[in-house]
């Protein structure tokens, strides 16, 4: 069926067309690892507290040039012809703003977040990005200053919501013992186009360590095992495609059924295929056989990427326990069991010291969905799994983090009915679906070997959808 919506915007005339009708008017994505064209704008606010130098630093060590924000402050501005002040201006359009905010401790002080942001945001580029860098509000003993820094998150969704030409704004809390160079993967990944779909969302990156630096920043995982599972096609296929690009030697694993392919997918990136039911009471055991069977018996894991599921929708009254029981092993129990035998590190070809542990969740399991009650139970443990695991494993440098995407553009999408697709494609801040890289980019993110200081933290790869937080 025609995709009617994406017809009105996709030449001047219907644009202009959609425009009239209150189409939302969608802007093609800055992706990959291409940082914004125009200036970045630096603002340190001043607080009560000591401001951290991580963001000066690790904006510092990814070799970008800052300029110093403009504020919108009442001594700056000027007065129009029609006596109104006018705020003050870029000279040009920014690429991105960076705003360190983390020693913000009273309410007053939320002021200059607004006289930053404001001129900021009318000079913001295609594809523009705010970044603004807080302290995690439950690492603060002061109720006001608690509140201060909980308001960035309140600011920066709503800033995300009005970003347009495909504008991201995302908050990024960290610790006072966040280094610049722990906090640099996380600018870098916000700042390029790997972020192109990542909007209005919160996480944290607490750790002081980054983990191991890659010597050549485009290839971060060479010489480096990264596992997929469900990688025969789709976002699969396309996590795949990113890890391979980024230097990594893959295994990629499916279903027998999928045989044909997995085989293809490996073929094409130079990895090894392993057709397995992860559901299997020995899966675990067998992918860390082929790791070692196939890199050397000394081989570790870099990077598990848990991607593989299922669906099996209907509404509650109407599931039986099979449907039930089937997508909870899969999508769940399956990940609970190979991780087990994976960080036994008696295991030969299991999960090196410093590895990456990422699951792949859903916003189902977040906001819940109507006839998905099994699916978004599924993807809601995988989100409980990642925060229980991740400080058991801190002591071994082991990161857990998981990704919950939205609405992704895949040949099973095309599937859904014409309206309900066209709804899901439209209702978030970019007015698009996004595509499997979109997905893939932030689980290389979280899996990078310079991410050691994110951890138990689920980040929605969603467009910021209007559906659930």
């Amino acid at each position: 069926m025609t995709k009617v919506l994406s017809v009105l915007t996709g030449n001047p005339v219907a644009k202009a067309v959609g425009k009239q009708l209150g189409v939302p008017q969608a802007t093609e994505l800055r992706r990959g690892r291409s940082l914004p064209t125009g200036d970045v704008a630096l603002a340190v606010l001043p607080g009560s507290g000591a401001t951290s130098n991580a963001v000066r630093d690790g904006l510092k060590g990814l070799g970008v040039t800052t300029v110093e924000a403009v504020r919108d402050e009442p001594a700056a501005r000027t007065t129009g012809e029609d006596g109104r002040a006018v705020p003050p201006a870029y000279t040009t359009k920014i690429g991105a703003i960076v705003l360190d905010a983390t020693a913000l401790a009273a309410v007053s002080e939320l002021e200059g977040v607004r006289a930053v942001l404001r001129p900021a945001l009318r000079a913001l580029g295609v594809s523009g990005r705010v970044i603004v860098v807080g302290t995690a509000p439950e690492l603060v003993d002061w109720p006001e200053a608690a509140a201060v820094q909980q308001g960035l998150e309140g600011i920066t969704r709503s800033v995300g919501k009005e970003l347009r030409k495909g504008g991201t704004a995302n908050l990024v809390y960290v610790s006072t013992d966040t280094t610049g160079e722990a906090l640099a993967s996380t600018l870098s990944f916000l700042l390029e186009g790997r972020s192109a779909y990542v909007s209005g969302q919160p996480w944290r990156a607490l750790g002081a360590q980054p983990g191991e630096i890659p010597r050549d920043p485009s290839a971060p995982f060479a010489g480096k095992v990264v596992v997929v599972t469900g990688a025969g096609r789709g976002i699969g296929a396309g996590i795949a495609e990113v890890f391979a690009r980024d230097g990594a030697s893959l295994v990629v694993v499916d279903i027998p059924a999928a045989g044909e392919s997995l085989t293809k997918v490996a073929n094409r990136l130079g990895g090894t295929a392993l057709q397995l039911d992860i559901t299997s009471p020995d899966a675990g055991q067998k992918i860390a056989a082929h790791v070692a069977a196939r890199h050397g018996k000394d081989a570790r894991i870099h990077a598990i990427i848990h991607n593989a599921g299922i669906t099996r929708d209907k509404l509650l009254v109407n599931t039986d326990e099979d449907r039930w029981g089937s997508v909870l092993d899969v999508n769940l129990a399956a990940e609970i069991r190979i991780n087990t035998v994976l960080l036994d590190a008696s295991v030969a070809g299991g999960l090196a010291e410093g590895g990456r542990i990422v699951g792949v969740a859903s916003t189902s399991g977040i906001a819940g969905n109507r006839g998905q009650t099994n699916y978004a139970a599924s993807k809601a443990g995988v989100i409980g799994l990642v925060r229980a695991q991740a400080p058991l494993l801190a002591d071994r440098e082991i990161t857990v983090n998981a990704v919950a995407p939205g609405f992704i553009e895949t040949e099973m999408t095309d599937k859904i009915p014409f309206a309900t697709r066209e709804f899901a494609r439209r209702f978030n801040s970019l007015s698009q679906g996004g595509k499997p890289v979109d997905v893939a980019e932030t689980i290389a993110y979280l899996a990078g070997p310079d991410s050691g200081a994110v951890s138990g933290q689920v980040i929605r790869v969603c467009g910021q959808s209007q559906i659930g937080a």
